[in-house]
Order: C-alpha cells, then sequence, then structure tokens
C-alpha cells in the first residue's frame, strides 16, 4: 500500500464518553480507533455483564409512577417514552456512532437512501435552493429531482471538481450542499473543506453522504461538514444481512435533524440495530483488508489491456489522489474499472467465468461483487466522460491471490470472445 496511511489516527474519549463506551474512568486516556470501536456503545454493567447490548424489542415503554413519566417527557416531544424513538439497543449504536465520528448526536434510519433524504428533507422548505454533487449515489439524485423539486425546492447540480469555486454557484437561499466523496460509481474526490466554507458563508448546511469511508477513514466534522451520512448496510454491519442507516450532526444541525426525523416517523428495527453493532466490531480489522486486497487488485487490473483506467482514489495514478491523500485516513474496497470498448458477447464472457465475483447490488460486505454499468449514471455538471462499459468492483475478504487469478480468467474470455 504504498504512498498511503498506514491506519487511522488515534482519536480521544472524554471521560464521559469512556463510561459511555463501558470504560472505567481510570481509563481516560486517549485511546487507539481500533479501541474505541470495541468498546464504544457497550455497558455491561447496565445488562447483567452481557457483553453486548442486547436486543429490545418493544413499542410501550411503561413508567413505574406520575413523577418518572413526567421525567421522561422532552419539550419537543412530550411522547418520547415510546419504542419509536429509541431503546437501548438504538442508543448503543447511535452512542458508538457519535464516538466514533465525533459528532454531537446520532439516529438510526431503515435505510442508506432513507438516511439520505429525510436528512435533507429535515432542512429544507419551499423556495430553498439545494446544491447537490452531480456524482450522488442515483437514488439520492432520483429523489431530490422527483421530490424535492415537486415541493418547490429548486435543485442544482455541481460539478464535483468544483471545490472552493461553488462560491460561483451559492445563493443567499441556499439552504443545504450535498456532497458525496468519493463519487457514487466514478469516485470523484471532493474538496470538502473548500466547499464547505463557501456553504456555511450563507449558513447553509453540508450534508455528507459518508458510507465509502466509513467514519473510521473520513473525519466529516474536521473538515466542516454539518451531517454525516451512512448506509450501515454497508462496511458497518459487513455482513449483508441488514438494511440500516445512520446519520450523525454537529450541534448546530442537531436539533433539526432530530425533529425531522421524529416528524417523519423514522425508526429502523432492533435485530438490524443489533448486527450493526456485531459487525461494528471487526470493521476496522476488514476494512484494513479491504484497503490492502483492493489497492493490490486495482493495480494488477490497471495491467489487463482490456482496461483503459482505474478509477480509485487511493491509487498515486488517480486524479483525486492528493486530496484523498490530504483528507482521508485510508481506503475501502469499491472501486470502477472503465473497459476499452468490447461489445456485449465479450462482456458476457467475462462476468460468465467469473467464479468469486458475484454480481450483486450494494457492497461492504465479506463477498467480492462486479457489477456492470452498461449506461452511462446521470451527468449534467460533470465535466469527466467515460467510456463504457464501466464495472464497480467490491473487493471482499477472500484471497486477493484468488481474485486476481479469478479476474485474470475473465478476462482472457473476454479477450477470447472480441
Amino acid at each position: 500500500m504504498s504512498s498511503v496511511i498506514s491506519s487511522p489516527l488515534p482519536l480521544k474519549l472524554t471521560p464521559s464518553e469512556n463510561i459511555a463506551c463501558g470504560l472505567s474512568r481510570s481509563a481516560a486516556e486517549p485511546h487507539h480507533i481500533d479501541t474505541q470501536i470495541i468498546h464504544a456503545g457497550r455497558d455491561p454493567e447496565r445488562f447483567s455483564g452481557m457483553v453486548n447490548t442486547p436486543v429490545f424489542r418493544g413499542s410501550t415503554i411503561m413508567a413505574n409512577n406520575l413523577d418518572d413519566w413526567e421525567a421522561g417527557r422532552q419539550v419537543d416531544n412530550p411522547m418520547a417514552m415510546y419504542g419509536r424513538f429509541g431503546t437501548p439497543t438504538t442508543r448503543a449504536f447511535e452512542q458508538a456512532i457519535v464516538t466514533l465520528e465525533g459528532g454531537h448526536d446520532a439516529l438510526v434510519f431503515p435505510s442508506g437512501l432513507s438516511a439520505c433524504t429525510h436528512s435533507i428533507m429535515a432542512f429544507v422548505k419551499s423556495g430553498d435552493h439545494v446544491l447537490m454533487t452531480d456524482s450522488a449515489y442515483g437514488p439520492t439524485r432520483t429523489f431530490a429531482e422527483r421530490v424535492l423539486r415537486r415541493m418547490g425546492v429548486d435543485v442544482e447540480f455541481f460539478d464535483p471538481l468544483i471545490g472552493g469555486e461553488i462560491r460561483t454557484l451559492v445563493r443567499p437561499n441556499t439552504r443545504v450542499v450535498f456532497v458525496e466523496s468519493p463519487g457514487s460509481w466514478t469516485f470523484e474526490v471532493q474538496d470538502i473543506p473548500a466547499i464547505a466554507e463557501e456553504a456555511h458563508k450563507v449558513g447553509a448546511f453540508v450534508l455528507m453522504d459518508n458510507t465509502w469511508a466509513t467514519p473510521l477513514y473520513f473525519k466529516s466534522f474536521e473538515h466542516g461538514v454539518d451531517v454525516s451520512i451512512h448506509a450501515a448496510t454497508k462496511y458497518i454491519v459487513g455482513h449483508s444481512d441488514a438494511l440500516l442507516g445512520v446519520v450523525s450532526a454537529n450541534q448546530r444541525a442537531w436539533p433539526i435533524l432530530k425533529q425531522g426525523a421524529h416528524d417523519f416517523g423514522q425508526t429502523a428495527g432492533p435485530d438490524d440495530i443489533y448486527l450493526a453493532l456485531r459487525g461494528m466490531r471487526s470493521m476496522a480489522v476488514r476494512l484494513r483488508q479491504h484497503w490492502d486486497s483492493g489497492i493490490q487488485l486495482a493495480e494488477y487490473l490497471r495491467t489487463q489491456p482490456l482496461v483503459e483506467r482505474v478509477l480509485h482514489p487511493a491509487l498515486p495514478s488517480d486524479p483525486g489522489h492528493q486530496l484523498w491523500k490530504r483528507d482521508f485516513l485510508g481506503s475501502s474496497g469499491l472501486f470502477t474499472i472503465e473497459l476499452k470498448p468490447v461489445g456485449r458477447p465479450a462482456l458476457a464472457a467475462f462476468f460468465d467465468s467469473l467464479e468469486l465475483f458475484g454480481i450483486g447490488l450494494s457492497w461492504g460486505g465479506y463477498e467480492s461483487l462486479a457489477l456492470p454499468i452498461d449506461k452511462p449514471p446521470t451527468r449534467t455538471a460533470s465535466k469527466n466522460t467515460y467510456q463504457y462499459p464501466l464495472v464497480r468492483i467490491h473487493v471482499g475478504l477472500e484471497s486477493v491471490d484468488d481474485l486476481k487469478s479469478d479476474m485474470g480468467r475473465a478476462f482472457r474470455r473476454m479477450e477470447s470472445a472480441l
């Protein structure tokens, strides 16, 4: 992994956070994030010594007396003592995300897409202006075009490489600037600090889809982001067995995010949250292998005659590498390759011969995936153009030598079909 950072930087916990994570006050010295990820959101003393926070299933939460009932009421939510607003399982996961990412507080959502859409909805009203990166996740973009515009919100897409020049697009009524870095499908790295600086000049909120890097490898709030969004379905759950979203916010954005989520009745099931907590404990170890194997496979694919280019910001050859190196603490196992024109029969031969790479949506699990992108994703503001097909690759936890061999066979089959 030459020219890349070898591990996340250590983060410091406050004494109160240590207690919330199940660490004693005597252990309040700084801990590496590998340690935090094991202890965050755990409190065995509360649950008869159970290492894992149990699954709390339920809707009704009863008070013992009138004083307890009234103590549980909140000024902005008098009905807070109800399962929809969270259980100990919910709060354990939310607190763990806050510890890892550094926000003020967090909320869970039933999917990554709902985390994106409801976060945006919490901040906008008719007449507002929203700037969204041209390389946003396709369903998020569709939501902006179909739903936000129907609501009277003015949506404008910007080139993900715009950086500080976004000042030319920001208006007095710009309410949200939505970023995703690296970009979906095509992996452009955005200059988030420069974009955030210009957005904040007009009081806009910067919302970021941070799924690719996870809370471990990009520290959103240190780079000017107000709301950090994750499809926890991906690397946080890590086992392809649950759908979940999680959003954390800084102190400025938190009351707005919280109220919006409550107004829309957003919540998530305790079993899925438990799976996220379980998966999160091994995320640091898994990500290191995804990162390492991903770099090795990407470098190998660059040598294939039918590969036009590899879109992976952690490669020194990538146009976004310097920004990635400046702002990110690591890389995941997701990237895209651009093929030379091959035609469908040759492409079919390639995919039919893959044994270790499945064809499937999603990513972030232990399994390797290869997804054909035979039509260009919608772009209206980007300057980069690509030949098609593209193939998005997720490098799982298999032996990277086996993955290289599998890809090599598939490329030979594709060449023979030309």
